[in-house]
Order: C-alpha cells, then sequence, then structure tokens
C-alpha cells in the first residue's frame, strides 16, 4: 500500500544542521585551542550554534519537536562514538604507519565520552524547556528574551556538568572553575552575537512551508 508522506524541508534541514554541528563537535573536541590566552576546546566554535537551531525548532515547530531533535542528537552521538571505537579496534594495513596518531586523536576515555553525554541532553533538554515556559508567558513577541534567557542558563549546566565530571579530581578546583568560567564567557558571547543571526533564520523560515512529497518506500 502506497503511503504517501510529506516533509517539510524546513525542519529536516534545521534538524540535520543541528546534528551535523553537534557530532563534529565531539570529534572536533579533542584540539585544544588558545584564543586570547583562554585554553577553551576547538569545538567551541561550532557547539553553541546547536543551541541557535534548538531555539528556532522550538520557536517555528514547537516543544514536542525540538525534543525528538534532541533524543536525535543524542542517538548520532552514540552511533558516533560506536563507529568511531570500531574503526579504532580496526586492525590497520601493513603500509598505514599512523595508527597510533589515529588513536590518539579520535579514542576518548570513558569518563570524557559520559561527560559529553549527559551534559549535553541534560543542557538541552533544559534549554527546550526554559524557552518554552518563558514563551508561555510572552507570547510570540520577545524571542530574543527566551532565546537568550534559556541558553545562557543551559549552556552554564551545559559547561559546569562536562567540566566537573571530565576533569574533577584530575586538576586543583580553582583550575575546574577557571575553565568553566572561561569557555562559559565564550559561548555566551557567541549566544548574544548570534541573535540577530537567530531572527533572520525564523524569518526566512516562517514564509511559505516547502515540502518534499513522497512514498513510503522513500521516492522523492
Amino acid at each position: 500500500m502506497d503511503q504517501h508522506i510529506q516533509i517539510d524541508r524546513r525542519f529536516l534541514y534545521l534538524s540535520t544542521a543541528f546534528i551535523t554541528l553537534l557530532v563534529v563537535a565531539n570529534i572536533v573536541s579533542t584540539k585544544v585551542i588558545s584564543v586570547w590566552g583562554m585554553i577553551l576546546p576547538a569545538a567551541v566554535i561550532g557547539y553553541p550554534l546547536t543551541y541557535l537551531l534548538t531555539d528556532a525548532i522550538s520557536e517555528l515547530y514547537g516543544e514536542k519537536n525540538a525534543k525528538q531533535v534532541v533524543y536525535a542528537g543524542f542517538f548520532a552521538n552514540l552511533l558516533m562514538i560506536v563507529f568511531v571505537q570500531a574503526t579504532i579496534f580496526l586492525p590497520p594495513a601493513p603500509f598505514w604507519p599512523l595508527q597510533e596518531s589515529y588513536e590518539g586523536i579520535m579514542s576518548s576515555s570513558l569518563r570524557i565520552v559520559v561527560a559529553s553525554l549527559l551534559s549535553y541532553f541534560v543542557a538541552q533538554m533544559v534549554d527546550v524547556k526554559l524557552f518554552h515556559a518563558i514563551r508561555r508567558k510572552t507570547g510570540e513577541k520577545s524571542f530574543w528574551l527566551r532565546k537568550n534567557v534559556s541558553t545562557a542558563i543551559s549552556q552554564l549546566l551545559d559547561t559546569s556538568i562536562f567540566i566537573v565530571i571530565a576533569f574533577a579530581g584530575t586538576m586543583p578546583s580553582e583550575a575546574l572553575i577557571s575553565m568553566i568560567g572561561f569557555q562559559y564567557l565564550v559561548k555566551t558571547a557567541i549566544a548574544a552575537i548570534d541573535t540577530p543571526i537567530s531572527y533572520l533564520l525564523i524569518q526566512g523560515m516562517k514564509k511559505k512551508p516547502t515540502t518534499m512529497e513522497g512514498n513510503a518506500y522513500g521516492r522523492v
């Protein structure tokens, strides 16, 4: 039986961008960078944008759909971890000399993996809940308020949970607090700067919906 379906292109592209940024952030986070004297994971340049996308999806498609995207991101991260670990354990070709370097870059300790997954899931779900709690108070007005307040609080949770779980006991408490402060400062600055981009994105997406049509077998 041919089951006709419609997929909103906007939701598809927003969700794809969210999951892509999320997975790539977890891969590139193995590199540590120095920006104006601040030591940060390389993921800091892309990961904060996931909150922009979560808020855009929340604004356009509601709380339930935003949560589904967060769940999908969690699953995508788990899948990425499984396949990356599988490639590490596969025997390298005899002529390929980079196995040790590959392992050093791509492998993560269990502690880092747990910290990353837990901080992501808790913070993103809090972001969605806070965004819609504020939206129920403000209606369609003041998108900038619910976007920045929900992001600021959830980013603090994200940064704190990750650093504490990943590094507690390996360095002095002062160093942990310093890392949390530096990363939170950069993430909230990015969130504030990208607010105009959020407005442009949402206004563009509010135009006439575009859909991909097909059937249950995936033809479009």
